[in-house]
Protein backbone atom coordinates (compact mmCIF):
# COMPACT_ATOMS: atom_id res chain seq x y z
CA UNK A 1 0.00 0.00 0.00
CA UNK A 2 2.91 2.34 0.80
CA UNK A 3 4.38 1.71 -2.65
CA UNK A 4 1.01 2.51 -4.28
CA UNK A 5 0.87 5.82 -2.41
CA UNK A 6 4.41 6.72 -3.50
CA UNK A 7 3.65 5.92 -7.16
CA UNK A 8 0.50 8.02 -6.99
CA UNK A 9 2.50 10.95 -5.57
CA UNK A 10 5.10 10.64 -8.34
CA UNK A 11 2.41 10.53 -11.04
CA UNK A 12 0.70 13.56 -9.56
CA UNK A 13 3.99 15.47 -9.48
CA UNK A 14 4.61 14.70 -13.17
CA UNK A 15 1.14 15.87 -14.15
CA UNK A 16 1.60 19.08 -12.13
CA UNK A 17 4.96 19.79 -13.77
CA UNK A 18 3.48 19.46 -17.26
CA UNK A 19 0.58 21.72 -16.30
CA UNK A 20 3.01 24.34 -15.06
CA UNK A 21 4.94 24.43 -18.31
CA UNK A 22 2.26 23.86 -20.97
CA UNK A 23 -0.22 26.53 -21.95
CA UNK A 24 -0.13 28.94 -19.00
CA UNK A 25 -0.42 32.59 -19.85
CA UNK A 26 2.29 34.87 -18.44
CA UNK A 27 0.70 38.27 -19.06
CA UNK A 28 3.67 39.35 -21.23
CA UNK A 29 2.72 37.51 -24.39
CA UNK A 30 3.18 39.17 -27.79
CA UNK A 31 0.38 39.47 -30.37
CA UNK A 32 0.52 37.05 -33.27
CA UNK A 33 2.45 38.43 -36.27
CA UNK A 34 0.66 39.39 -39.46
CA UNK A 35 0.24 36.53 -41.98
CA UNK A 36 2.08 38.61 -44.59
CA UNK A 37 5.38 38.20 -42.76
CA UNK A 38 7.74 35.66 -44.27
CA UNK A 39 9.99 33.33 -42.28
CA UNK A 40 13.66 33.06 -43.25
CA UNK A 41 14.71 29.50 -44.18
CA UNK A 42 16.37 27.51 -41.43
CA UNK A 43 20.03 26.58 -41.78
CA UNK A 44 21.06 23.75 -39.46
CA UNK A 45 24.74 23.35 -38.64
CA UNK A 46 25.83 19.94 -37.39
CA UNK A 47 27.83 19.97 -34.15
CA UNK A 48 29.85 17.45 -32.13
CA UNK A 49 27.79 15.29 -29.81
CA UNK A 50 30.03 16.26 -26.89
CA UNK A 51 28.29 19.64 -26.67
CA UNK A 52 26.18 20.09 -23.52
CA UNK A 53 22.40 19.65 -23.90
CA UNK A 54 20.76 22.99 -24.50
CA UNK A 55 17.55 24.63 -25.62
CA UNK A 56 17.88 27.72 -27.79
CA UNK A 57 15.39 30.50 -28.34
CA UNK A 58 13.11 29.91 -31.35
CA UNK A 59 14.45 31.54 -34.54
CA UNK A 60 12.09 34.04 -36.17
CA UNK A 61 8.40 33.29 -35.91
CA UNK A 62 6.99 31.22 -33.07
CA UNK A 63 3.72 30.63 -34.98
CA UNK A 64 3.62 29.85 -38.69
CA UNK A 65 0.89 31.54 -40.80
CA UNK A 66 -1.05 28.29 -41.24
CA UNK A 67 -1.48 28.02 -37.46
CA UNK A 68 -2.47 31.60 -36.62
CA UNK A 69 -6.24 31.18 -37.02
CA UNK A 70 -6.27 28.07 -34.86
CA UNK A 71 -4.11 29.69 -32.17
CA UNK A 72 -6.43 32.71 -32.02
CA UNK A 73 -9.43 30.39 -31.67
CA UNK A 74 -7.77 28.56 -28.77
CA UNK A 75 -6.90 31.83 -27.03
CA UNK A 76 -10.47 33.05 -27.47
CA UNK A 77 -11.78 29.86 -25.86
CA UNK A 78 -9.11 29.74 -23.17
CA UNK A 79 -7.54 33.17 -22.40
CA UNK A 80 -4.96 31.49 -20.13
CA UNK A 81 -3.27 29.91 -23.16
CA UNK A 82 0.07 31.55 -23.88
CA UNK A 83 2.12 30.77 -26.99
CA UNK A 84 5.57 31.36 -25.51
CA UNK A 85 4.80 29.38 -22.37
CA UNK A 86 3.31 26.54 -24.41
CA UNK A 87 6.41 26.30 -26.60
CA UNK A 88 8.63 26.16 -23.52
CA UNK A 89 6.49 23.36 -22.12
CA UNK A 90 6.38 21.48 -25.41
CA UNK A 91 10.16 21.41 -25.53
CA UNK A 92 10.27 20.03 -21.98
CA UNK A 93 7.69 17.39 -22.98
CA UNK A 94 9.69 16.56 -26.13
CA UNK A 95 12.77 15.82 -24.04
CA UNK A 96 10.84 13.85 -21.40
CA UNK A 97 9.01 11.69 -23.93
CA UNK A 98 12.11 10.93 -26.00
CA UNK A 99 14.11 9.96 -22.92
CA UNK A 100 11.26 7.79 -21.62
CA UNK A 101 11.04 6.00 -24.98
CA UNK A 102 14.78 5.47 -25.19
CA UNK A 103 14.84 4.03 -21.68
CA UNK A 104 11.75 1.90 -22.29
CA UNK A 105 9.83 3.64 -19.49
CA UNK A 106 6.28 2.68 -20.52
CA UNK A 107 4.75 3.95 -17.27
CA UNK A 108 5.98 7.49 -17.85
CA UNK A 109 4.89 7.40 -21.49
CA UNK A 110 1.38 6.50 -20.34
CA UNK A 111 1.16 9.84 -18.48
CA UNK A 112 2.54 11.90 -21.35
CA UNK A 113 0.84 10.45 -24.45
CA UNK A 114 -2.62 9.56 -25.68
CA UNK A 115 -3.46 5.84 -25.87
CA UNK A 116 -2.76 5.42 -29.59
CA UNK A 117 0.66 7.06 -29.40
CA UNK A 118 1.50 5.24 -26.19
CA UNK A 119 0.63 1.90 -27.83
CA UNK A 120 2.90 2.68 -30.78
CA UNK A 121 5.76 3.50 -28.42
CA UNK A 122 5.08 0.31 -26.45
CA UNK A 123 5.17 -1.85 -29.58
CA UNK A 124 8.48 -0.30 -30.64
CA UNK A 125 9.93 -0.88 -27.17
CA UNK A 126 8.81 -4.51 -27.19
CA UNK A 127 10.29 -5.10 -30.65
CA UNK A 128 13.54 -3.53 -29.51
CA UNK A 129 13.62 -5.72 -26.40
CA UNK A 130 12.94 -8.89 -28.38
CA UNK A 131 15.84 -8.03 -30.68
CA UNK A 132 18.08 -7.59 -27.65
CA UNK A 133 18.80 -3.97 -28.55
CA UNK A 134 19.35 -1.04 -26.21
CA UNK A 135 19.24 2.62 -27.25
CA UNK A 136 22.07 4.85 -26.06
CA UNK A 137 20.65 8.15 -27.34
CA UNK A 138 21.08 11.73 -26.17
CA UNK A 139 19.20 14.90 -27.07
CA UNK A 140 22.07 17.31 -27.67
CA UNK A 141 20.08 20.44 -28.54
CA UNK A 142 16.67 21.69 -29.60
CA UNK A 143 17.56 24.13 -32.35
CA UNK A 144 14.06 25.40 -32.94
CA UNK A 145 10.46 24.84 -31.86
CA UNK A 146 7.61 26.50 -33.78
CA UNK A 147 3.85 26.02 -33.84
CA UNK A 148 3.14 24.82 -37.38
CA UNK A 149 -0.59 24.11 -37.03
CA UNK A 150 -3.43 24.53 -34.54
CA UNK A 151 -7.14 23.83 -34.41
CA UNK A 152 -10.14 23.90 -32.12
CA UNK A 153 -13.03 21.52 -32.76
CA UNK A 154 -15.78 21.78 -30.20
CA UNK A 155 -13.68 21.87 -27.02
CA UNK A 156 -10.77 19.77 -28.33
CA UNK A 157 -7.68 21.90 -28.91
CA UNK A 158 -4.81 20.50 -30.98
CA UNK A 159 -1.46 22.28 -31.36
CA UNK A 160 1.24 20.95 -33.67
CA UNK A 161 4.87 21.81 -32.98
CA UNK A 162 7.80 21.27 -35.31
CA UNK A 163 11.02 20.46 -33.47
CA UNK A 164 14.37 20.85 -35.21
CA UNK A 165 16.85 19.08 -32.96
CA UNK A 166 20.27 17.43 -32.84
CA UNK A 167 20.38 13.90 -31.43
CA UNK A 168 23.32 11.60 -30.78
CA UNK A 169 22.02 8.07 -31.38
CA UNK A 170 23.56 4.63 -30.84
CA UNK A 171 21.92 1.20 -30.82
CA UNK A 172 23.75 -1.53 -28.88
CA UNK A 173 23.17 -5.27 -28.68
CA UNK A 174 22.99 -7.43 -25.56
CA UNK A 175 26.80 -7.57 -25.44
CA UNK A 176 27.05 -3.77 -25.58
CA UNK A 177 28.38 -3.84 -29.14
CA UNK A 178 27.35 -0.93 -31.38
CA UNK A 179 24.80 -2.10 -33.94
CA UNK A 180 24.04 1.30 -35.49
CA UNK A 181 24.70 4.99 -35.00
CA UNK A 182 27.50 7.02 -33.51
CA UNK A 183 28.00 9.11 -30.39
CA UNK A 184 30.72 11.26 -32.01
CA UNK A 185 28.36 13.34 -34.16
CA UNK A 186 24.85 14.62 -33.59
CA UNK A 187 22.26 13.92 -36.28
CA UNK A 188 19.80 16.63 -37.34
CA UNK A 189 16.18 15.52 -36.79
CA UNK A 190 12.90 17.21 -37.69
CA UNK A 191 9.87 15.97 -35.77
CA UNK A 192 6.27 17.18 -35.98
CA UNK A 193 4.35 16.43 -32.78
CA UNK A 194 0.74 17.29 -32.02
CA UNK A 195 -0.43 17.93 -28.46
CA UNK A 196 -4.12 17.81 -27.54
CA UNK A 197 -6.33 18.85 -24.64
CA UNK A 198 -10.04 19.26 -23.98
CA UNK A 199 -10.35 22.90 -22.91
CA UNK A 200 -11.95 23.63 -19.54
CA UNK A 201 -11.85 19.94 -18.63
CA UNK A 202 -10.82 18.76 -15.17
CA UNK A 203 -7.60 17.37 -16.67
CA UNK A 204 -5.29 20.39 -17.21
CA UNK A 205 -2.62 18.44 -19.09
CA UNK A 206 -1.75 18.51 -22.77
CA UNK A 207 -0.85 15.05 -24.09
CA UNK A 208 1.03 13.91 -27.17
CA UNK A 209 -1.65 12.87 -29.68
CA UNK A 210 0.33 12.35 -32.89
CA UNK A 211 3.92 12.11 -34.13
CA UNK A 212 5.42 12.51 -37.58
CA UNK A 213 8.61 13.53 -39.34
CA UNK A 214 8.95 16.85 -41.16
Amino acid sequence: MFLVVILAMVAGFMALQLYRVLGKRTGHEQPLPRPAEERAPLTVVQRPAEALPETREPIGRSVEPKAETGVRAIIAADPSFDVARFLEGSQAAYRMILEAFWKGDEEQLAWLAEDEVRDAFTQAIQARTEAGHVLDNRLVAIERAVISDASLESKLARVTVRFDAAIAAVTRDADNNVVAGSMTDAVDTHDVWTFARVLKSKDPNWKLADTDEA
